[in-house]
């Protein structure tokens, strides 16, 4: 170094240590931290668990946009069966499988996680599967992962997993258990196959048709688009589920979702806070739980006011967009020319997926009414959004990109 050269220090703030955080973005939310949805669990539990304990097999399909808290619901209801209903929660995610012997490894593997580690259930389990358990590591087993997929096909057919699971249930009955609790999460991929739809179809109806069904309630998690595309694959799978629909959260739930998080950890809550939590979060839980967090560490005397909610309002808007907006998209929605035209889109409720051209048009000036076409063709190409059905109607194709425009636009608004 010459001589006389500074030396540069960075200077770090000593805050003081904060606790756990009681928001979980990106992840299903804990069984203590769940709040509403009252409904949806009463019918999950009633008209399925409850039925299956009594000896009744039942297939739900749990239909949400994306972000709308799917997962965290069953997770929940999961939990809540097995303690009232003795039901064993396993719970597949098959993002990533693109064939039934994919997705037959990955119930095998989730069905050993699912006993626990420590557990008397777990370890019957792990005897019973001896030979895809792999040796023991610091932070509990690993999954033999080469043997499993070498026996994947032995699972895959719709009377191989019913065997496996009728097998499961009877090793495990002197624990108490009654049935399986069995979710299929992120089932995007695997529905272009259409042999999953096929599998799905037979594996409820030879399961039905059976002198002593295998007690099972089978779930799964997905959008409307994907249902759909399901059944128009196998048209018949449109009648083996009881679909069970879950929209935004109202106030009310998104009022108790924060005062309790924040209460939590000792933190209050400001009335005025409250109205903007609900306004920036359009009552989509992984919104809320992305804002909550950002509140969390932005506040600095356990008190949240419109301040904390507002700066929280511009991180999380960025946040959303990207990680969860294209960046080609990302970067069309940042452009000033169409900043306009995306305040008037952004103005109508949050989850309203489609506008009218002419709707929009009469609310822009006759500058950027010359804009807005060239606005349209662009989001067009970027796959953003398409036609709808009646003259003039555009539907956003992505409600992660709907929410962006719409927080974005309530923030310059609140600036």
């Amino acid at each position: 170094m010459a001589s006389g050269a500074a030396i540069l220090h960075t200077e770090y703030v000593d805050e003081p240590t904060k606790s756990k955080s009681p928001f979980f973005p990106g992840q299903p939310v804990p069984v203590e931290f769940f709040v509403g949805r009252a409904d949806q669990v009463n019918r999950i539990l009633q008209r399925g668990a409850g039925q299956v304990a009594s000896g009744k097999p039942v297939s739900i399909f749990v239909e949400g946009e994306y972000g709308i808290g799917k997962s965290s619901l069953v997770t929940f209801t999961q939990r809540l069966a097995e303690k009232k209903y003795k039901l064993l929660p396993i719970y597949v995610t098959l993002g990533g499988c693109k064939s039934m012997d994919d997705v037959a490894a990955r119930t095998v593997e989730c069905t050993l996680i699912a006993g626990g580690h420590e557990s008397t259930r777990g370890e019957k389990l792990r005897n019973w599967l001896a030979k895809y358990v792999g040796e023991q590591g610091l932070f509990g087993f690993k999954i033999n992962l080469q043997a499993l997929k070498t026996d994947a096909p032995d699972f895959s057919s719709p009377q191989g997993m019913l065997a496996f699971f009728e097998e499961a249930v009877k090793r495990l009955s002197d624990e108490g258990v009654a049935g399986i609790f069995l979710v299929f999460d992120e089932i995007n991929g695997i529905v272009g196959d259409p042999g999953f739809s096929m599998f799905l179809k037979s594996f409820v109806d030879e399961n039905g048709v059976r002198r002593e069904p295998v007690p099972l309630l089978l779930a799964l998690c997905g959008t409307d688009d994907k249902r759909r595309e399901m059944i128009q694959r196998h048209k018949p799978v449109d009648r083996i589920f009881d679909v069970i629909h879950v929209d935004a959260m109202s106030d009310s739930e998104m009022d108790e979702f924060f005062t309790s998080a924040f209460k939590s950890v000792g933190i209050s809550v400001e009335p005025a806070a409250l109205v903007l939590f609900r306004v920036f979060s359009a009552g989509l839980p992984k919104i809320m739980q992305m804002l909550g967090d950002s509140a969390y560490w932005i506040d600095r005397d356990a008190n949240i006011d419109r301040e904390d909610v507002g700066q929280a309002a511009f991180a999380t808007a960025e946040d959303v967009g990207r990680k969860f907006v294209d960046q080609q998209v990302f970067n069309a929605l940042r452009s000033e020319k169409y900043q306009a035209i995306l305040d008037i889109i952004g103005q109508q409720a949050p989850l309203e997926m489609s506008f009218v051209r002419g709707d929009i048009m009469a609310s822009l000036s006759d500058v950027q009414q010359k804009v807005f076409d060239n606005f349209l063709q662009r989001m067009r190409q970027l796959n953003v959004i398409r036609q709808g059905e009646r003259k003039g109607e555009y539907v956003f194709n992505v409600l992660m990109v709907r929410y962006y425009i719409y927080i974005t636009a309530q923030r310059r608004k609140a600036q």
